[in-house]
C-alpha cells in the first residue's frame, strides 16, 4: 500500500477533484476503449479485434487467464466452451497452452464461415506488442492473485507496454491489491457492477462503498458498469474527490456514452468505438 504524508493526505481530495474537473471528456480516440478489441467487427479477444482497434486509433480492453502450464492468454469466459463453439469445454486454467493454441476462436456464432476462421487465442506478449503511447490497453485480469507473478514476468520481458499506455482492471479486489503491490508503477482500476442486492431488492452502489474498496486495495480508479440510476454526476464527484478516477463499461449507445462523459467519467468502454465516434462527429440528419 502506498504511504502518504499528512499534508498530502489532506490535500489529495481537493487536488484530485480539481484535476478531474479540468479533464471533462467527450467521445474520442483516447476516451473510447474498444471492449475485447473492436468486438463488433472481429471475434472478441483475438489479435484481429485488437489490431482493428489500433488501426482505427483506439485503445482496447482484453481479458486474460493463466493456462495450466503458466502462459497468460486472452479469453473472457472461465471455460473455453463458448468461443470455441464447444470444441473444448474445460476451464481455462485446466488446459496447457499447446492445447489452447490449436483452438479456433474465429468461427463461433456470427463468425462461422468468416475470414477469421482459424484464429487462435492470443498470448499476452502478443497483445502488448500492440501498445503505443496515446492509446491505452486495459488488461482485465480474470483469475485471483496467483496469476500476478506470471503477468509481471511477461511485462518485464517486453518494452512496448509501459505505465503510460497500459493498465490493469479486475473485479477481484485481492487481485487488484496483488497487482498494485507487485507492479506499483502501473495503474489498477477495480471493476464493479452498478447495482447491489439488499433486502431482496436491487439498489445503486454508493460512492462510499466503492471508495472503501478502492482504498483497501490501493487501486487508482474505479471501472463501473454504466447504469444511469447509479453513476450520477454526484457519484462521480464523490469518487473523484476521494482521489480516484471513474471509468464505465460497456456502452454501445451514443446517448448513454455522451451522458456518462457529461457526468464526469474519464473513459467509456464499448464494443463499437468507431461506430460511436462516427455517430458523435457526424450525427444523422433528422
Amino acid at each position: 500500500m502506498r504511504t502518504r504524508t499528512a499534508v498530502s493526505v489532506a490535500l489529495a481530495p481537493a487536488v484530485a477533484l480539481a484535476a478531474f474537473a479540468l479533464s471533462a471528456a467527450e467521445p474520442g480516440y483516447t476516451t473510447l476503449i474498444s471492449h475485447r478489441g473492436e468486438s463488433h467487427d472481429a471475434p472478441e479477444n483475438t489479435l484481429p479485434a485488437y489490431r482493428t482497434a489500433v488501426e482505427r486509433g483506439f485503445g482496447f480492453e482484453c481479458d486474460v487467464y493463466l493456462s495450466k502450464d503458466g502462459r497468460v492468454f486472452t479469453f473472457h469466459d472461465s471455460t473455453l466452451k463458448r468461443t470455441t463453439a464447444g470444441a473444448n469445454t474445460k476451464a481455462c486454467g485446466e488446459v496447457p497452452w499447446a492445447e489452447i493454441e490449436k483452438l479456433d476462436v474465429g468461427s463461433w456464432g456470427k463468425w462461422k464461415g468468416s475470414k477469421f476462421a482459424g484464429t487462435r487465442p492470443a498470448l499476452l506478449e502478443e497483445v502488448l506488442a500492440l501498445a503505443r503511447d496515446g492509446r491505452e490497453i486495459y488488461v482485465e485480469v480474470k483469475p485471483g492473485p496467483e496469476i500476478v507473478p506470471y503477468i509481471k514476468k511477461v511485462f518485464a520481458a517486453q518494452d512496448k507496454a509501459t505505465p503510460k499506455n497500459a493498465l490493469f482492471i479486475s473485479f477481484n479486489a485481492e487481485t487488484c491489491r496483488a497487482l498494485k503491490e507487485a507492479m506499483p508503477e502501473y495503474r489498477v482500476y477495480w471493476l464493479s457492477v452498478a447495482m447491489r442486492r439488499s433486502g431482496g431488492k436491487e439498489r445503486p452502489v454508493t460512492a462510499e462503498e466503492v471508495v472503501e474498496t478502492l482504498k483497501a486495495t490501493g487501486a487508482d480508479g474505479l471501472d463501473i458498469q454504466f447504469v444511469r440510476e447509479a453513476v450520477t454526476a454526484d457519484f462521480v464527484r464523490k469518487v473523484n474527490a476521494a482521489g480516484f478516477s471513474v471509468h464505465v463499461w460497456t456502452v454501445d449507445d451514443l446517448s448513454d456514452a455522451v451522458e456518462a462523459f457529461k457526468r464526469g467519467v474519464a473513459t467509456v468502454t464499448t464494443n463499437r468505438a468507431k461506430h460511436l465516434l462516427d455517430l458523435y462527429r457526424n450525427p444523422p440528419r433528422p
